[in-house]
Formats: C-alpha cells, sequence, structure tokens
C-alpha cells in the first residue's frame, strides 16, 4: 500500500486527475504456455476417453493470475511504458515534460498523469486488447474511501471500520477511550488466562491490520497485539477491547494527503530499547511524509536484542534508510530488497540521501508508532501526522470544500 499512498499523494501535490479501469474477465484473456488439459463439462455430449485441452486460462487455474498479468506487462511496453523493479505493479510513460502512471492490483487499474491524450490514448487501447469497464474518477480502492477536498485527499476506511464494529463490538456500556491502548499498559505473553477460543481474537487483529493502511495511529497497538496471536489470554482480549472502544470513537479518521508545490521526503525515526519485557527486544517504528502527506509508515519489534540504545537507534536509523531509498527510486530501475545494516545507513549519509538533525521529543512524530502516549501528547501528534475527520461524506466527489478538521469526535 506503500505505493499507493505515496501515488495519491503526488496526485494530491500535483493536483492530477485519478481514474479507475476495471478489465472484464480478466483471468480469461492469459495465454497458457504449458498444456492444461480438463474434463469435458458435463451437458456437452456423451464423449468418451477424451478431454479438453485449454488454449487459455479459466478462473480457478494456478497459472490464470501470473498468465493474465504477463499478458497485460505486454501491452502496456509495446506502448512504451516501463515496469517499475522496485514495485512490478507500477508502470509509467515519460515524453518530455509529460508523465503518465498506472498501478494494478490484479483486474483494477488505477490511471494519472499530466497527459490527457496519452491517458485517452492509452485508456482506448486497454479496451481494445482487453475490454474494460472506465469507472471514472477514483473513489473507492481495496476497501479505502478517498474524498477530495480543496485541501488534499483524505484517504479512510469507514465503512470496513462500521462492518468490524457490527460484527465484533457491541459493547456500548464502556467508557469511550481516548487512546488506542491504555496509557503504561505491559502486556506479557503468559499473564492471564487462555482463551477457550483464539480464533476471535485472530480475525479482529488480522482486521485491524489491514485497517493500519490508513489508520498509522494504531500500528503500534496492532503491533502490541499481534504477539499474542498463538495463545491469547483474557488480558490481551482486554487491550483488545479497548482498541476498538478507541476505533469506534474515532471511526471517521483518516489520513490526509495534502495538496502542497513544493514535495519533499521527511523521514521520523525512533526505537523504544528493550520495551518487551518477555524479550526485551527493542521497537523500531518510523514515519516517512512526503511533503506534508504520510506515505509510510511501520512499528515493528526488532528481530535480536541490541545490547544498547544506541544500537537500537542504528538499526532503526537502516530500516528506514531502506525504506527512503525505495521511495527515491519508486519509479526507476531499483530494488526495494537491499541489506540493511550500519554501514549502509553511514553511506546513505554519506552520499546525502539523508541528513541526521536532533528532534525534541514532543515533535517526534514516530513516536505514535512504539508507544502508549498520553492524550494531549497523542492529539497533538496526530495533527502533525495528517490525520482528520472530514465533515463530508467519505464517497463521492466532494467540490468547493476545504471543511475538514483534526479533533476527534466526542
Amino acid at each position: 500500500m506503500s505505493t499507493i499512498r505515496y501515488l495519491i499523494a503526488v496526485v494530491a501535490s500535483k493536483r492530477w486527475s485519478l481514474y479507475q479501469l476495471d478489465v472484464n474477465n480478466a483471468f480469461l484473456h492469459g495465454d497458457l504456455k504449458e498444456e492444461v488439459y480438463m474434463q469435458v463439462p458435463q451437458g456437452y455430449g456423451n464423449i468418451r476417453d477424451k478431454v479438453c485441452k485449454l488454449k487459455k486460462s479459466l478462473y480457478g487455474l494456478k497459472q490464470a493470475s501470473r498468465q493474465w498479468f504477463a499478458k497485460l506487462v505486454n501491452e502496456l511496453i509495446s506502448q512504451d511504458y516501463q515496469q517499475s523493479k522496485s514495485d512490478h505493479s507500477l508502470f509509467t510513460k515519460r515524453e518530455k515534460d509529460n508523465l503518465t502512471i498506472l498501478a494494478i492490483y490484479v483486474d483494477d487499474i488505477i490511471l494519472t498523469g499530466n497527459s490527457d491524450t496519452e491517458i485517452k490514448n492509452i485508456k482506448a487501447h486497454i479496451d481494445t486488447a482487453f475490454s474494460i469497464k472506465d469507472l471514472g474518477k477514483l473513489h473507492f480502492f481495496l476497501g479505502i474511501d478517498l474524498n477530495y477536498l480543496d485541501g488534499g485527499i483524505v484517504l479512510s476506511q469507514n465503512k470496513f471500520i462500521k462492518s468490524l464494529l457490527k460484527e465484533h463490538y457491541q459493547d456500548k456500556t464502556t467508557r469511550q477511550t481516548l487512546t488506542p491502548l491504555p496509557i503504561h499498559l505491559k502486556l506479557l505473553a503468559l499473564e492471564g488466562t487462555l482463551m477457550d477460543d483464539p480464533t476471535p481474537y485472530r480475525s479482529i487483529v488480522g482486521k485491524l491490520k489491514y485497517l493500519t493502511n490508513t489508520r498509522p495511529d494504531l500500528a503500534y497497538d496492532v503491533q502490541t497485539l499481534s504477539q499474542f496471536m498463538q495463545k491469547p489470554r483474557d488480558f490481551h482480549w482486554k487491550a483488545l477491547h479497548h482498541t476498538l472502544s478507541y476505533v469506534e470513537r474515532t471511526c471517521g479518521q483518516g489520513i490526509l494527503l495534502k495538496a502542497t508545490n513544493k514535495i519533499t521526503v521527511q523521514a521520523f525515526s525512533n526505537s523504544d530499547w528493550g520495551s518487551c519485557i518477555d524479550s526485551r527486544r527493542s521497537i523500531t517504528r518510523y514515519l516517512i511524509m512526503l511533503g506534508q502527506s504520510p506515505v509510510s509508515w511501520k512499528s515493528k519489534k526488532q528481530g535480536t536484542v541490541s545490547r544498547s540504545s544506541s544500537k537500537a537507534e542504528y538499526r532503526a536509523m537502516a530500516s528506514i534508510a531502506a525504506e527512503i531509498t525505495w521511495i527515491n527510486l519508486v519509479f526507476h530501475d531499483r530494488r526495494k530488497h537491499i541489506d540493511v545494516d550500519c554501514h549502509f545507513t553511514r553511506d546513505k549519509v554519506l552520499e546525502g540521501l539523508i541528513q541526521l538533525s536532533y528532534l525534541p521529543t514532543k515533535h517526534q512524530l514516530a513516536d505514535v508508532l512504539t508507544k502508549v502516549l498520553p492524550s494531549p501528547q497523542f492529539q497533538t501528534l496526530l495533527t502533525g501526522l495528517g490525520m482528520v475527520t472530514p465533515h463530508s461524506s467519505l464517497r463521492g466527489d466532494v467540490k468547493n470544500r476545504s471543511a475538514y478538521h483534526t479533533k476527534p469526535n466526542n
């Protein structure tokens, strides 16, 4: 999802139009390279000892998605589009000052750029090759709502949240919470009574993980709760219930990808040394802003124990250095999976790609991703993070509106 957020942030900054295409019966267009046979369908006739040899892929074949994507790639390359080696689902075409971008997800295509002529041409070519539905301006993609404001584009998952709460959270007696987890909460793997059936816990945490695509304020909490998926206990369930109460109170919240003329990459990195009581591993967290728009974030327990806070911080910096390198090269022929270590971070500093600077704790946006904060500080950082609750509906195009606010609902 980082690529999609990055792309929409660029669209908001450039004030480009953003379109959505849907390919009809996409998997039926793939050409099979190996021999595949199937039984004669029932009702076709009394044919004994005969089978059908497939020339085209069918839905249900393990090769179907791969062959469809290969066919689409060949068509785009034939139109002078280049496939990004950082993200194989991203394609770009440059002609002098014009740039056209396509992002692919199975049979859904996001299309944008500054050349109306090229956008019209590529739509026509794809329609001729495969047959498409032109869904017009992008409003809903992968469960994410796009709300267009004068100040930018808001990404939210309001519909998904309502479905989640309707299925898993019916408690109206609990006092609404101000933070995703209680302050100073420390969960232990062996504390409390084992749940008889861990399935509901696993299901809810999995859905909350998907919700972090537009809710960085939940990243730390989901990372914490995910550690107990194998054997959740009653204390973990109580903490999860607290998080659901917070989600209910902030149901309409999303991230604002701002329209700004100045696009620079800012990165916030920090670590919480030895914060995991069970393993004494540190928590890495980082946040990357494109202009004033949050495009990438992570909260993750480090793979090994750090013997000092400096080592933990260095590992956190190495993680964000890799992500910054990928974001800067997402439209170029480079790879994301690069070696991450202290020397790598040092090299990026010497290259001038990364500039290190001191940041006071009260301005450290990455703190949202690594610990439970007091409510005033938490709300202040969310404002800096770009979390908003639009007044208007999160579906459809909103014209002549700039009204949005960052304060939570009471």
